[in-house]
């Protein structure tokens, strides 16, 4: 736990008593604050309460006597509408911050030459966010991962000389933390996403935004209108900048050409590492994310060597395009993360000779949307309440099965595919369906998958979380 001792003394109110507000909540404790908590849901105030913190409706505090007022990423701070905890603040004066800030104070305050590396985007920080803190880790230095992925940044260990901080940044976090200064900063990509929480994509925009141009050094993706001329505008204010593409040479950064990462410089190129058998790194998208993650580890000192050998040894994220089984020339991959058609596509795009396991709990326009990469599918496997319009939508284009339930379909697609006769096979979990209909969630899912993977004879198990087959 990271306690937030610059609060110590100072009277604190905090709406939001969910994993990362509890968290937040505990570590103001233990550093001294005085604080009152309270949360729209009856059971996690008393949990509160039984755990010995102040509660109280924020609707009766003296909210003149505060010195800050924390909230929670997922309750709205402007769009539909500000939530009534904001209004009160506002009308008081009083700052509204979330958890990442109260670390950045920290951090400022303790060890502020501490590496911290922080990451947002619309796609692809959650495995920027984990290969970097392996490439870390790997490296043997001292790091903690954390943000909205895996644990609340007030829960990892507190900063410290030679500590590396890697964090990844929703775009709620961002706008609760105005201070917000990494050491490297990531913007991956911007398209439209949460505008229900932000109102417009410029909105959405500015608040990524603040993320890089905090940043000791910038590290942009530059393949969207937006982002590029957020680069543009931090260079021009004396900011130094990364710009990093997938889709175009760069006299300037490091961009993709083909499966190798290039570094660029006043318009000389070389080679910086090359992608090519890296399972776990399969797909132009992930090209980006590998440009990005080096990008930033060059910045805080990590050598290019170092780097290399991280990348070959990252396993992926997990239930992300994880490749967790082989059987001969068929491995079996672990997308369950992927809940809707978008999400489908880097992994449809990144093999070919797919047997497809698809379904679950539909989403607004289906799979229509795949049909460009309906040609890299050898049959699929239907399952779920999806499964009907599924089938439907795939007709006479890709054979296909409805199969009802995973364990079934990963049967019968790893017999079929054991069956086929070209070099190479791919097993894939990509359900482009959320997972409610069957799982109570998308780990449990992939989960499911791979202890049904696991199960099948000759199997070789590529991950930790599931012994070798039978």
């Amino acid at each position: 736990m990271i306690p937030v001792t610059t609060l110590n003394g100072k009277k604190v109110a905090l709406f939001g008593l969910g994993g990362s507000g509890f968290a937040t909540a505990r570590a103001l404790v233990a550093g001294g604050a005085e604080v009152t908590a309270w949360d729209d849901n009856p059971d996690s105030v008393a949990k509160a309460a039984a755990e010995g913190m102040a509660v109280a409706d924020l609707r009766t505090i003296d909210w003149n006597s505060l010195s800050v007022f924390v909230l929670s990423p997922g309750v709205p701070l402007t769009h539909p509408k500000p939530h009534w905890t904001v209004d009160l603040a506002r009308a008081a004066g009083v700052e509204v911050i979330g958890d990442v800030e109260l670390f950045v104070r920290e951090r400022r305050a303790h060890a502020p030459d501490c590496p911290f590396i922080a990451i947002t985007g619309t796609n692809g920080k959650s495995t920027t966010t984990a290969l970097i803190a392996h490439i870390l880790q790997s490296s043997g230095r001292d790091t903690q991962l954390g943000g909205n992925i895996g644990r609340a940044v007030l829960t990892l260990d507190p900063p410290k000389a030679g500590r590396f901080y890697v964090v990844e940044c929703s775009s709620y976090q961002i706008d609760l933390a105005p201070t917000l200064n990494p050491s490297a900063g990531i913007l991956l990509n911007l398209t439209p996403d949460h505008l229900d929480r932000h109102g417009t994509m410029q909105h959405y925009a500015d608040i990524k935004e603040r993320l890089v141009a905090g940043s000791d050094v910038a590290v942009v993706g530059v393949d969207d209108s937006y982002s590029s001329l957020i680069a543009d505008r931090i260079e021009r204010a004396g900011g130094k900048v990364t710009r990093i593409s997938r889709r175009h040479a760069l006299a300037d950064g490091l961009y993709a050409e083909g499966s190798r990462i290039m570094q660029a410089s006043s318009g000389a190129a070389s080679e910086i590492a090359d992608l090519d058998g890296i399972q776990t790194l399969r797909g132009g998208h992930n090209a980006q994310n590998a440009a990005a993650a080096i990008a930033a580890c060059l910045a805080v000192g990590v050598s290019a060597d170092e780097i290399r050998a991280g990348l070959t040894s990252f396993p992926g994220l997990k239930h992300r395009m994880q490749p967790v089984g082989r059987r001969g020339r068929v491995v079996f991959v672990n997308d369950s993360k992927a809940t809707n058609a978008d999400a489908a596509a880097p992994a449809l795009s990144s093999y070919e000779n797919i047997y497809w396991i698809a379904g679950g709990l539909p989403k607004e326009g289906g799979i229509t949307s795949l049909a460009p990469l309906f040609s890299r599918i050898t049959k699929a496997y239907l399952i779920g309440e999806a499964a009907p319009a599924f089938a439907a939508t795939l007709g006479d284009r890709v054979p296909y099965e409805i199969s009802g339930t995973l364990e079934r379909a990963v049967a019968h697609a790893a017999a079929d595919a054991d069956g086929d006769e070209h070099e190479a096979a791919a097993v894939m979990l990509s359900p482009a369906c959320a997972s409610f209909d069957q799982y109570k969630n998308f780990e449990v899912r992939g989960d499911a998958f791979v202890s049904h993977v696991a199960a099948i004879d000759g199997v070789t198990m590529l991950i930790g979380s599931a012994a070798g087959g039978k």
